[in-house]
């Protein structure tokens, strides 16, 4: 048997957790001397405290966890219980971390918010033929368009190489408010006959007679200060937006997304 101090350093536990464990009825010494009071454990013991930890820290209450113990469940089902809860608290990590993403990008914007974009062109865009294919985000937040146009992109070049057209220029991505959310549309321009034979969609942009266009370097979970600051210089200068936006993807999916370059493409119209 063991002392409680050697117990502990062998569990990697401190010995006020181990008399917790035992005022909790979690984990009760093997022996208790009645003469001095003094706790023994077995090494056999390791097994339930091993059991005990991981679940605790798996985010298991006291209560749930001697509840688990207690029906002494499989070494196989409690792998699966252990993987499961680590699932769940891989998600909630991933989701926190998003969500402190999002709140440092708003802090960026609010930091920047003196800040306008001195390399804004003013520009006529001509016809632009694409091939594209769509689909519905819940709202304009990067976390609802990301997962949406990530796919689209790879299921188009997917179809286009099978079709055996060639991709002739920069990805095009627009946008559109619908009933469900926001339609995003994934597109390439393309050299394709709009006779309906590909199992993707071949549209015509129609030419914009003037947007108003900024270079955004960088990932696009940092694009919405670009844009906001770019919707600064067209109030500023004079003109008003008529909803039509575009992003092109000038530089993009070569591996280090500090290296991206997206035009950004706000179609304006100068105030009476």
């Amino acid at each position: 048997m063991f002392s409680i101090g050697d117990f502990a350093r062998l569990g990697r536990v401190s010995v006020r957790m181990l008399r917790h464990y035992d005022a909790s009825g979690l984990l009760r010494p093997a022996r208790i001397d009645q003469a001095t009071g003094y706790r023994y454990y077995e090494a056999r013991q390791l097994s339930r405290l091993n059991r005990l930890i991981a679940l605790k820290d798996l985010g298991f209450s006291l209560q749930q966890v001697g509840r688990i113990l207690d029906e002494k469940i499989g070494l196989e089902e409690l792998h699966g219980m252990l993987r499961l809860r680590l699932a769940e608290l891989e998600a909630r990590v991933a989701e926190d971390t998003a969500r402190l993403a999002r709140v440092e990008a708003r802090l960026r914007m609010i930091e920047e918010e003196g800040d306008v974009p001195m390399d804004v062109v003013v520009k006529s865009v001509p016809v632009i033929r694409l091939a594209e294919l769509s689909g519905i985000a819940d709202s304009y937040e990067p976390d609802s368009i990301g997962p949406v146009i990530q796919p689209l992109y790879e299921e188009l070049c997917t179809r286009l190489a099978e079709a055996g057209l060639a991709v002739t220029g920069p990805m095009v991505a627009y946008y559109e408010q619908v009933p469900e959310g926001v339609r995003v549309h994934a597109g390439a321009p393309v050299n394709a006959e709009q006779d309906g034979t590909y199992d993707f969609d071949v549209v015509d942009l129609p030419a914009i007679e003037q947007v108003a266009a900024v270079v955004h370097h960088g990932p696009m979970d940092g694009v919405d200060g670009t844009l906001q600051r770019l919707a600064r210089w067209i109030e500023d200068n004079g003109h008003h937006s008529s909803g039509l936006a575009r992003e092109v993807y000038i530089k993009y999916g070569d591996g280090d997304p500090a290296t991206w370059v997206t035009e950004l493409q706000e179609a304006i119209t100068r105030h009476p």
